[in-house]
């Protein structure tokens, strides 16, 4: 795990010390070591850049960039099955100088092409230069674990792990692109390959993108699609087949991330995924697993007594480490630097804490990501499962009066349920769903903060947003289903733009790297194909996973309510926060900044601050925003 940059500059105005700038603000992905190079041709400048997070051979000679023949390669990641690759290159008479996976992908793009990345089992992106064919070739991996920024205006291509890094060119230009900021507010995170700047990009997990230097320009090429999987027909084996092939497929994805030249440890929250990797990884090991969890007490986030009964009947060693609230909320100050394009998934905070944790014990840590967009683990599932049918036969008009009671009616006015875990926040979701509850409209609406009407009133520009990848039309009509449906575009799209950047950002910030075995592609190609049934089953989230957890820890051990990592953002917001929010959503700074109505803003904290805490998230989503103003474009 690293952190790469480079550039191409065909109007020759960078440097080394230009590419040394780029390159070291990446020094917290890479702390270990760093490399450049440069090459200065006749028509451009083209720069490599390297920062390194040692994990797989430790010796110099696994030092990058790294030279193979006329190739040339910067790579961010792990190719956990490189030792396999690397026996069948030696077969075709390949030698090699180091035991790293860097000089597997170079040796293996020599000898098959851009078919190479084909054979890779892992998280990755990387750049090859190709200065025979005077072409570069960007990469990244299949699910999008790794992150992959690349910029393209007036003759410069930048590319980075993190946008922080194009701010230490002297030609980027930070123009903000207001679609972006319009989803944004929708969403908390800048969506799909779209970037909060203009003329900046996100290349899309499963995908590839050719430059040729000769003729300045650029195509995009996919090689792996979550859809192609679930567009397959449908698997015909039984539940008990299918529960033996996906444990052994669990088995061997969770084995391969264990490799490794430094110390390993597993992220335990106690749940059924976490518990499933460290069950599956125990089972066959003399050797204790290191297991992490984190406790904030004081803000109800404690899964660790859960864990530690897990620990102690798996027989891991075990790491329990609580914090105050007071140190959850001194992460906020770091987010929009570490967070360098607007974010607002509040769990970003325990997440760091976490990592942050890990880190005194381990250099690479596995965590369960991904368990619940593969075998259907949120309750937005159940919510579609139970009640997407009858709500799509209640008559329109019933609905709609439904949902202006409860635009009449405040959360916190609700009895019993106003104290229940997100509930204002789910409160406001549902309106949107009354108005129409298809099952895309349902992925779409509880993915929104902002609905459409509100952004009328919210921004300046009239509010034009990037077209959302909820509305995927990707689907074989034929073997659709609502529910794999919405599996699928949470795996292409919440996955992508939250899970996995809040987690790459997070374990990066403090050096260590985090690894999402779930996330092997093995799995989901196997899983996608089986029924329904075996994934949710007469009101069963996960049901395949849960019958495998219980071969290795009783269920009675298991049966509880899914936690997660929840942030008392409301209550924040009223107390610890509000200075902040005075001070950010100022009325008068608004408007000078000229992206937001100034007295809209306003009348939404009052509102919020008068008892209408459902526009909490709203609230932090402005927060977080402003935060990264600041940081980035003052």
């Amino acid at each position: 795990m690293c952190g790469i940059s480079g550039f191409i500059d065909y109007n020759n105005n960078s440097s080394e010390a230009t590419l040394k700038n780029i390159t070291d603000t990446l020094t917290h992905r890479g702390p270990d070591a760093f490399g450049y190079k440069i090459f200065h041709e006749n028509a451009y400048c083209l720069g490599l850049g390297h920062r390194r997070l040692s994990i797989i051979d430790l010796t110099e000679s696994a030092a990058q960039p790294m030279k193979f023949n006329h190739f040339w390669i910067t790579f961010n990641g792990e190719i956990y099955n490189f030792k396999e690759i690397k026996k069948e290159l030696i077969l075709l008479d390949h030698s090699f100088v180091s035991n790293s996976d860097t000089e597997i992908i170079l040796h293996a793009y020599s000898q098959w092409g851009v078919d190479c990345v084909k054979k890779f089992i892992g998280m990755f992106a990387f750049v090859i230069y190709d200065s025979e064919n005077k072409e570069i070739i960007c990469f990244r991996d299949r699910a999008g674990v790794k992150p992959f920024f690349y910029y393209w205006h007036n003759g410069l291509f930048l590319f980075s792990s993190e946008l922080k890094a194009f701010h230490k060119h002297p030609d980027f230009k930070k123009e903000i692109n207001l679609s972006a900021v319009t989803s944004f507010m929708q969403y908390g995170n800048v969506p799909g390959t779209n970037c909060i700047f203009t003329n900046a990009f996100k290349l899309k997990p499963g995908h590839f993108l050719k430059f040729s230097l000769t003729n300045k320009t650029f195509e995009i090429f996919k090689y792996w699609s979550v859809y192609d999987s679930y567009n397959k027909p449908k698997s015909t084996i039984s539940f008990f087949e299918a529960k033996t092939e996906t444990e052994k497929l669990l088995k061997s994805a969770f084995d391969l991330r264990m490799v490794s030249d430094v110390p390993v440890g597993v992220f335990l929250s106690g749940g059924y995924d976490s518990s499933c990797l460290t069950a599956l990884l125990q089972k066959d090991r003399a050797e204790k697993l290191k297991t992490f969890t984190i406790s904030v007490p004081d803000i109800g986030l404690n899964e660790a007594p859960y864990a530690k009964e897990i620990s102690d009947h798996l027989g891991t060693e075990h790491f329990e480490f609580e914090c105050s609230e007071k140190e959850a909320l001194t992460i906020i100050e770091d987010l929009p630097f570490f967070y360098d394009e607007p974010f607002a998934d509040s769990s970003a905070i325990p997440t760091t804490l976490v990592c942050k944790m890990a880190s005194q014990s381990v250099k690479v840590v596995l965590s369960a990501d991904g368990g619940d967009e593969i075998f259907a683990g949120y309750n937005r599932y159940e919510y579609l499962m139970k009640y997407g049918n009858k709500l799509t036969n209640t008559p329109k008009f019933v609905r709609d009066g439904l949902a202006n009671l409860m635009n009449s009616v405040p959360a916190d006015k609700i009895p019993f349920l106003k104290n229940a875990f997100n509930f204002h926040n789910r409160y406001e979701k549902i309106k949107s769903v009354l108005k129409d509850p298809s099952p895309k409209t349902l992925v779409l609406e509880l993915n929104k903060q902002f609905k459409d009407a509100d952004l009328v009133k919210l921004l300046k520009n009239e509010p034009v947003g990037l077209q959302p990848s909820f509305l995927t039309e990707d689907f074989d009509s034929k073997l659709y289903s609502p529910l794999a449906c919405m599996m699928a575009v949470d795996y292409d799209t919440y996955l992508v733009d939250d899970v996995l950047q809040k987690v790459d950002r997070a374990s990066m910030s403090v050096g260590i790297e985090s690894r999402e075995p779930f996330l092997d592609h093995r799995i989901i190609e196997f899983v996608s194909k089986l029924p329904d049934e075996y994934k949710y089953f007469n009101g069963d989230k996960k049901r395949i996973v849960k019958e495998i957890v219980h071969q290795y820890l009783p269920k009675k051990m298991m049966d509880r309510p899914k936690m997660g990592f929840a942030i008392p953002i409301e209550k924040w917001l009223i107390n610890e926060l509000k200075p902040k929010v005075d001070h950010y959503l100022n009325e008068k700074e608004i408007e000078a900044q000229g992206i937001f109505n100034g007295s809209y803003v306003k009348q939404l904290c009052n509102s919020f601050y008068e008892g209408r805490k459902e526009y909490g998230v709203k609230i932090w989503h402005l927060l977080m925003f402003q935060m990264w103003y600041k940081k980035w474009m003052q």
